[in-house]
């Protein structure tokens, strides 16, 4: 089995490393707070002090972390990857970030003799503990192959989808999605019960057309209990949503939509809700009754 290392343990690298170990991998861990490591430690992983001491024991590290800000330095900080290699490392950032970054951390690694993959994924922790992500892969096809097995026990589905830079592009492009939807649903419960219909009739009709989601189908229910348990918190939502927008104009294109949404979510998070998740944008519209809040 192979040795991997994974930098960053979140909710989302947490269940990721539960889910190797499970599956018989041996795996050495760094997270910044290192109480955050606690459980995957108490589950057999070796916990290092640096990100240079996961590449010493390690043939494949995943960085799983906030943004480029944070892959950067992981990668290139004064105790970073590129201050311990060793021959054939291979490096696969599932972190979620702007493709022109990723491009720029390729160079960087392969000026070190380090290969960059990038596979960032879908679905949240109750989805990876099971290995049931869906990931997207871009780098060197021949690389990615030689670790498809691990990367097999993280994602029901692959998509390999070419060179540098493709599969962050197609990450934010499928966070849209995840925004849109969010506020969607939150509008048209909250439309319902202004006009004094039950949210659970909204949903029972919108989940027997053609519209219906995932999303529909299983948040909006907590959603309307005003149950938002964090598995993808609005605060990296909001965050995601800036690296869209930026990455948007660095390709030329403005997405209105996008750009609404993002303020929406900072307005979220500047009253309060931005530890909560995504779907709590539904609390925050619940606060905000007048339509004049939205634009404050």
């Amino acid at each position: 089995m192979t040795k991997i290392g994974l930098i960053g343990t979140g909710m989302l690298g947490n269940a990721v490393g539960l889910h190797l170990l499970e599956s018989g991998h041996e795996l050495i861990v760094y997270n910044r707070t290192k109480e955050k490591t606690s459980e995957l430690k108490n589950h057999s992983a070796k916990v290092v002090d640096f990100p240079k001491d996961v590449v010493s024991l390690s043939e494949l590290v995943i960085i799983c972390v906030k943004d480029a800000a944070a892959v950067k330095e992981v990668s290139f900080g004064h105790d970073g990857i590129v201050q311990r290699n060793h021959e054939n490392l291979v490096v696969a950032d599932m972190s979620t970030i702007n493709p022109n970054e990723t491009r720029q951390i390729s160079k960087q690694f392969k000026e070190s003799g380090i290969t960059l993959l990038e596979i960032p994924v879908m679905g949240g922790p109750n989805v990876a503990i099971k290995g049931g992500l869906v990931l997207m892969a871009s780098g060197n096809e021949e690389v990615f192959n030689r670790h498809k097995k691990v990367f097999e026990t993280i994602a029901k589905q692959i998509f390999f989808l070419g060179q540098s830079g493709v599969a962050h592009s197609v990450k934010l492009a499928m966070n849209i999605q995840i925004a849109m939807l969010a506020l969607a649903i939150s509008e048209g419960i909250t439309l319902a019960r202004a006009s004094s219909i039950d949210p659970e009739t909204f949903l029972k009709i919108l989940n027997s057309t053609y519209f219906k989601t995932g999303m529909s189908e299983n948040k909006a229910y907590k959603m309307i209990s005003d149950k938002f348990e964090p598995t993808f918190t609005l605060n990296n939502l909001k965050k995601d949503l800036n690296t869209i927008n930026e990455s948007a104009k660095s390709f030329g294109v403005t997405l209105p939509m996008s750009t609404r949404a993002e303020e929406i979510y900072q307005k979220a998070i500047e009253n309060g809700f931005g530890d909560l998740d995504y779907t709590g944008i539904l609390a925050y519209l619940k606060q905000a009754t007048k339509s004049v809040d939205l634009h404050n």
